[in-house]
């Protein structure tokens, strides 16, 4: 919902801002891949060993948890920095196009620690079953995020009109506040308390990277595929780029429940993962995937009925809004796709079993879409067989996630 807003307010600037937010979005989405990818991680391990009852082990973990998070931060200010300029030219921004860009995207990358902390915070929160703390956050936040995206892009009370640059900072002021919160909640938690002294302990940065890279290039390669996506609909014009970058967010509205759903998953398999309740972890998964169907049911039905005024509600370019639904309406049929495949990861990193996640990211990623993309550049097909292309991969990684689990599932007696 921070993007719905962002993006409702880079509409009410221009075109070209709202084609530059969305340029810039698969460089946003690495930031919050690495943040996210790395924090789940986080959450499989101190799960596990909560469920296993090690209070020292546990403690141990969230030390090295707090001092990773410290350089991850540095290093994707760093990085990004320095290879985003490249990334838009790349993608065929150029002129004032380019700087509209690269005003944005730079200042959320200064503020990457605020990301990485929020996250970082919300895993250990999540490994004990806190789930509200981040909602809070987010609600409050969202709330916040409208008041001070209307002051910075229109200017007032002796601040000047700060065009899409305001919208980026007034992410990072609620970013830095909601990562205060969540500290200060975590701090109040029992995973806090009695903390020993830091005992640097290899086998924790060995099991941490088996749990968090996993995921973290699952979710990176899902910005790369963003990035293949808008490369090759770049030919069809900044509106289709603007298009795309509008009804993405619109799809990651009806895609909100299945990530509280995969949150869920992955606190409840790891914690009885390490008790040995393999149970309970099949009775989670089937759960999930019958929840999954009904929120897909009212996910198809408001995109059907209602997507020509939810695009229209972000911009009036009639060129954007044609586009842009043709966008929606398949990515309609895929939105238990997608719940699938979370579903099925999150299963996979509470029985600490992700490595798959790297090979299937990079097919369903990077293999498959250059391949059809490629074919379909090849043909001059039309933008309608870009957008069901995305979603016959899609299904295709379901499908096969499913068989997968049911394969993990079976090596554990059920």
């Amino acid at each position: 919902m921070f993007n719905v807003t962002d993006t409702f307010f880079a509409g009410k600037i221009s075109t070209q801002s709202l084609a530059a937010l969305s340029l810039t979005f698969s460089i946003f989405f690495i930031i919050i891949a690495i943040a996210g990818g790395m924090s789940q991680g986080v959450t499989a391990l101190i799960g596990n060993a909560l469920g296993e009852k090690n209070k020292e082990y546990t403690k141990q973990i969230i030390w090295h948890s707090l001092i990773i998070s410290i350089f991850l931060s540095i290093f994707l200010s760093v990085l990004g920095l320095l290879v985003s300029p490249y990334l838009m030219k790349l993608l065929g921004a150029e002129g004032k196009y380019l700087g509209t860009a690269l005003s944005y995207i730079n200042v959320i990358l200064f503020g990457s620690i605020f990301f990485v902390g929020a996250f970082f915070s919300n895993a250990m929160l999540n490994s004990i079953g806190n789930t509200t703390a981040f909602r809070n956050f987010l609600l409050i936040g969202f709330l916040l995020n409208i008041v001070l995206d209307y002051w910075f892009t229109k200017g007032g009370l002796g601040l000047q009109p700060l065009g899409i640059k305001g919208i980026a900072l007034a992410t990072i002021i609620i970013e830095f506040l909601g990562m205060i919160y969540l500290l200060t909640i975590l701090k109040k938690s029992h995973l806090l308390q009695n903390m020993p002294k830091f005992k640097y302990n290899r086998n924790i940065i060995i099991s941490f990277l088996k749990q968090g890279l996993p995921p973290t290039v699952n979710m990176l390669l899902m910005a790369f595929g963003m990035f293949i996506i808008t490369y090759y609909i770049s030919v069809f014009g900044k509106h289709v780029v603007a298009a795309y970058g509008v009804s993405i967010r619109i799809e990651q509205i009806f895609l909100l429940p299945s990530i509280g759903i995969n949150v869920a998953v992955l606190s409840i398999v790891a914690q009885n993962n390490g008790a040995g309740l393999h149970k309970r972890i099949k009775e989670t998964v089937i759960l999930a995937q019958k929840i999954g169907i009904a929120i897909w049911i009212v996910g198809i039905f408001f995109i059907y009925v209602f997507g020509e005024y939810l695009m229209g509600f972000f911009t009036q370019d009639k060129e954007v809004i044609k586009a842009g639904l043709g966008y929606l309406y398949a990515a309609g049929t895929s939105l238990y796709a997608y719940m699938l495949v979370f579903i099925n990861i999150s299963l996979l990193q509470g029985i600490k079993k992700p490595a798959l996640l790297v090979y299937l990211s990079i097919f369903r990623q990077l293999i498959i879409p250059i391949a059809l993309f490629s074919l379909l550049s090849f043909l001059k097909a039309p933008l309608f067989f870009y957008w069901w292309s995305i979603v016959f991969v899609i299904w295709c990684s379901a499908f096969f996630m499913l068989w997968y689990a049911k394969k993990e599932l079976k090596l554990l007696n059920l």
